[in-house]
């Protein structure tokens, strides 16, 4: 077994269930699956405007549009990097990305070359503290059960120098999802609220329900600011 191979494996024991599942083969099952979609930025944002009646870059500009387009920002678990190259058409330019599916990685990087997408997990994200302007996930803290939000939580906190933004399936409750038939893999709560609950230097700057325009479902999205800044 050549050193590569053996540190990978050593690394995918250490993982935690969701790492392994994000990770492995469910993981990069979702990818392939959504690829049609999430690759191209158009057709991105063509499908938010029909869940939703907006699109994302239109919700995007309402959110941050007014930040300096230098700003360091990293998404965490980023996937193939469509939201990040649809943050680079408004403008921004300082975009990083960590995300644990390898797979996911390479992908990101033949289709967005000039993005910076790492492989690393959202329990220990490999940059230094306070390192970006603003940290974010959309449609991430979703896949973690309630006993590991705040190592999350805690690990986007710290990497921020300034904002956290979030964009993820709202309810007033913590309350679990059947995803595919499979069980311990997908929650919907009130993630704003946990960062407020677990930082109190935080403030909320806004925030916004988005009901789809199909279902009785919602998704908010938000954006919080350390006070001390």
């Amino acid at each position: 077994m050549n050193q590569r191979l053996s540190r990978r494996l050593d690394f995918m024991k250490r993982l935690t269930n969701q790492e392994k599942i994000w990770g492995g083969g469910f993981g990069t099952e979702f990818t392939r699956r959504n690829y049609s979609n999430i690759k191209n930025i158009a057709s991105f944002d063509k499908l938010h405007r029909e869940n939703f009646g907006i699109g994302r870059e239109e919700l995007y500009r309402k959110f941050i549009g007014n930040l300096d387009r230098s700003a360091k920002i990293l998404e965490v678990g980023s996937n193939i990097g469509t939201q990040l190259a649809l943050l680079r058409k408004i403008g921004f330019s300082n975009l990083y990305g960590v995300e644990i599916n390898r797979d996911a990685v390479i992908k990101s990087r033949h289709l967005f070359p000039d993005i910076n997408v790492v492989e690393g997990s959202a329990f220990d994200i490999p940059f230094k503290d306070g390192f970006f302007d603003l940290v974010f996930t959309a449609a991430v803290l979703i896949h973690f059960p309630r006993p590991d939000i705040k190592r999350v939580m805690s690990e986007m906190y710290r990497c921020s120098k300034k904002y956290i933004w979030g964009y993820e399936y709202y309810a007033d409750k913590h309350t679990e999802i059947v995803y595919r038939g499979n069980r311990n893999i997908l929650w919907k709560g009130n993630f704003a609220g946990k960062f407020l609950n677990l930082f109190k230097d935080l403030r909320l700057i806004k925030k916004k329900e988005m009901p789809y325009l199909s279902s009785a479902n919602v998704d908010m999205m938000y954006l919080l600011k350390k006070n001390r800044i």
